[in-house]
């Protein structure tokens, strides 16, 4: 073989090296997570997860059009289950790994072994003490469902038996502010509260809207939502208290918001599982 053509055979040689690498690379930084459109750059916040080579979130469900599965293994979309995988792209993570858990062992911190919880989870002083909260990413308000022609108005909502799911916002605030005459129901999740209100044994759920619009669309006319209050809530990313990685998260969860990322999300799962614009649900005053 003459000079030349070993020069030509090991620059070749060399140049499909480095093609090859490239195409792995690409590969790396191109993994799949269900049906998700990831945006932005691989590994552009990089930092260390609790479990190496995956995001390990939390949730409590169900929560239609926020994780779309009926269990940890079939989520494959929805805006909370893509925002957790857009975090995990950002991070040049190639793993979402999903885990069900309590509510209210989850709003008290008792949860282990965790990257962050994206649950609906509002912001609220009390929880601040034994977890930390992301900025927030979406405004919420509490809705009322009741069963097609249960006749519940904000006058006579104080009178009926209304059910709350135990340990969360909506429990609180149909005690200290609507304050009905009979004491609220609690029930430890949303499944309960739903089957419940179903099944004849509450006249009322209370929970936030965007939870409530997602059950009416679902529950194929059999449940409406008559009527929301305006309380000023937020939703954030729940973080094990002392999280290490809270900073960056938070960079992550930020530049989500202001690329138009969460927006996007927003208008393919939501509004596609309520089948209704919160806009469209009359806002009530408290009686």
């Amino acid at each position: 073989m003459s000079n030349r053509v070993k020069r030509n055979w090991v620059l070749g040689a060399g140049l499909a090296t480095v093609l090859l690498a490239a195409g792995m690379q690409s590969a790396m930084a191109a993994p799949h997570y269900g049906e998700c459109k990831v945006t932005g750059k691989w590994a552009s916040h990089p930092f260390k997860p609790v479990i190496p080579g995956q995001l390990t979130v939390e949730v409590n469900m169900p929560a239609p059009g926020w994780w779309n599965g009926n269990s940890p293994d079939t989520i494959k979309s929805g805006y909370e289950y893509c925002m957790a995988a857009n975090i995990a792209y950002r991070a040049g993570i190639p793993k979402v790994k999903v885990k069900n858990v309590a509510w209210d062992g989850l709003v008290a911190g008792q949860t282990k072994n965790f990257d962050l919880a994206l649950s609906e989870i509002s912001i609220t002083p009390q929880r601040k003490k034994v977890v930390d909260f992301s900025v927030p990413y979406f405004e919420s308000t509490m809705g009322v469902l009741v069963r097609k022609g249960e006749h519940v108005t904000s006058g006579n909502i104080r009178d009926k038996l209304i059910g709350v799911e135990g340990g969360s916002t909506g429990a609180s605030f149909v005690t200290d502010k609507i304050k009905p005459m009979k004491p609220a129901r609690q029930f430890s999740g949303e499944a309960g509260l739903f089957t419940a209100l179903a099944a004849h044994q509450i006249q009322v759920a209370v929970t936030d809207t965007s939870i409530v619009l997602a059950q009416q669309g679902k529950s194929h006319g059999r449940l409406v939502v008559v009527g929301q209050y305006d309380t000023g809530e937020t939703y954030g990313a729940l973080y094990p208290k002392g999280s290490k990685n809270e900073k960056v998260m938070n960079t992550i969860i930020e530049s989500l918001i202001k690329d138009g990322t969460l927006k996007k999300l927003g208008d393919k799962y939501l509004a596609a599982a309520w089948g209704a614009s919160p806009n469209s649900i009359p806002t009530w005053k408290l009686p």
